[in-house]
C-alpha cells in the first residue's frame, strides 16, 4: 500500500516524541511574533512544555473572546504572526465575523495527506466544488491538490448545468466537495445525458449517510 510519507508508518511512540520535541519552538515563536500570544503566554516557559500534561496548562482563548479581541485590534486581534504581503496569501471571513490569514507555505492546511489517502495523484484534474468566497474551503482543497501535482478546476457551488458542461468538456477524474452536491451533479448529468468522468472523490462538510454512500458505489 502506498503512503503519503513515512510519518504514517512510524510507531506511536516516535510520533508522540516528535510532536513534543517541536512544541517548545512553536510556543516560543508564537510568543515572540504574535502580540496576543505574547501576552497570553508571558508567564510560560516554552522549554517546559514537552508533555500533554504541560500542554493542558496553557491558557485557552474561546471563540467568543477571540471575536472581541479581533474587534479591538483589527484584523486578527494580535494572534497572527504575519501581516499583508507575501507571507499572507489570502484572508478569509468565518461567521462572527472572524478573520483568518492563510500563510504562503505550500499545503498550508495540511490536507494533501487526506487527498492522497483518497487516491488523488499527480496528473489528476480535480473538480473542486467547495466555496471560493469568504470561507477557506475552496482554497484548502486547491492548495492540497496542488501539493500533490494535480490540476484544479475551481468550480465552486451552483450553476449545475454549466458545471456539467465543463465536466463533459474537460473530463476531470476527481471530485472534491460536499456529498450532496456530488449527487446533484450526477442527477443533472443524467438529466442532460452526460457521462460523468469522476473515478475518485473526496467529500466533506456535511453528513454522508450510508444511503448516499451506497448510491455513489452503485
Amino acid at each position: 500500500m502506498n503512503f503519503y510519507d513515512t510519518r504514517e508508518t512510524r510507531p506511536l511512540e516516535a510520533r508522540e516524541r516528535e510532536l513534543m520535541e517541536r512544541l517548545p519552538a512553536q510556543i516560543a515563536h508564537a510568543r515572540a511574533a504574535a502580540p496576543a500570544f505574547g501576552r497570553l503566554l508571558a508567564d510560560v516557559d516554552p522549554d517546559s512544555v514537552t508533555s500533554r500534561t504541560a500542554l493542558a496548562t496553557l491558557p485557552v482563548t474561546r471563540k467568543s473572546e477571540l471575536l472581541e479581541m479581533q474587534k479591538a485590534a483589527r484584523p486578527f486581534g494580535g494572534f497572527a504572526a504575519v501581516g499583508w504581503g507575501s507571507a499572507c496569501r489570502r484572508v478569509f471571513a468565518s461567521p462572527g465575523p472572524l478573520y483568518e490569514p492563510e500563510g504562503a507555505r505550500p499545503d498550508y492546511y495540511r490536507l494533501a495527506r487526506a487527498l492522497f489517502a483518497a487516491g488523488f495523484r499527480a496528473g489528476d484534474l480535480v473538480h473542486n466544488t467547495f466555496s471560493y468566497h469568504f470561507t477557506p474551503a475552496g482554497s484548502m482543497m486547491e492548495t492540497a491538490a496542488h501539493a500533490l501535482g494535480c490540476t484544479v478546476f475551481p468550480a465552486g457551488v451552483g450553476q449545475t448545468e454549466q458545471q456539467v458542461a465543463a465536466i463533459a468538456d474537460l473530463q476531470p477524474n476527481a471530485y472534491v466537495g460536499t456529498p450532496s452536491f456530488l449527487r446533484i451533479l450526477l442527477d443533472k448529468a443524467d438529466e442532460l445525458g452526460v457521462k460523468v468522468s469522476f473515478t475518485k472523490a473526496f467529500v466533506s462538510g456535511e453528513a454522508f449517510p450510508p444511503s448516499l454512500r451506497d448510491a455513489f458505489a452503485a
